[in-house]
């Protein structure tokens, strides 16, 4: 654990941990990115600008930059859907769609909102 908070700290931009900057620690130290959210969380260090666009953009004036989707594509929301999990999108399968469609991050998330649906596990 003593490699994982080093690698943690020095990945720290203002105090924080950006989530692209988790997700690298994550693959590096070879360890899920879960277990570095949780010892981020250990540590008492909060995790800022999600890719998702949902939480971390405080230095933008807001909490959140996700907006609702104008349009959702019938495929698009028929894969949202089957991925669903007690009517909840895991950040996972957001990201796994985002990849199957060649969309950004943000695109899905702002296609989640446009759908009412909430996400879990992040």
């Amino acid at each position: 654990m003593e490699k994982l908070e080093g690698a943690i700290r020095e990945a720290l931009l203002d105090d924080k941990l950006p989530c692209t900057r988790a997700f690298a620690v994550s693959e590096e130290r070879g360890v899920s990115p879960r277990l570095v959210g949780r010892e981020a969380t250990r540590l008492g260090i909060r995790i800022s600008r999600c890719q998702l666009g949902l939480f971390g953009y405080n230095d933008l004036g807001n909490k959140r930059i996700v907006k609702p989707a104008e349009e959702v594509s019938a495929e698009l929301k028929a894969a949202i859907a089957s991925r669903l999990a007690a009517k909840k999108l895991p950040c996972k399968a957001a990201w796994e769609i985002a990849s199957e469609f060649k969309l950004s991050r943000l695109e899905v998330s702002s296609a989640v909102e446009a759908l009412k649906i909430r996400f879990s596990d992040c």
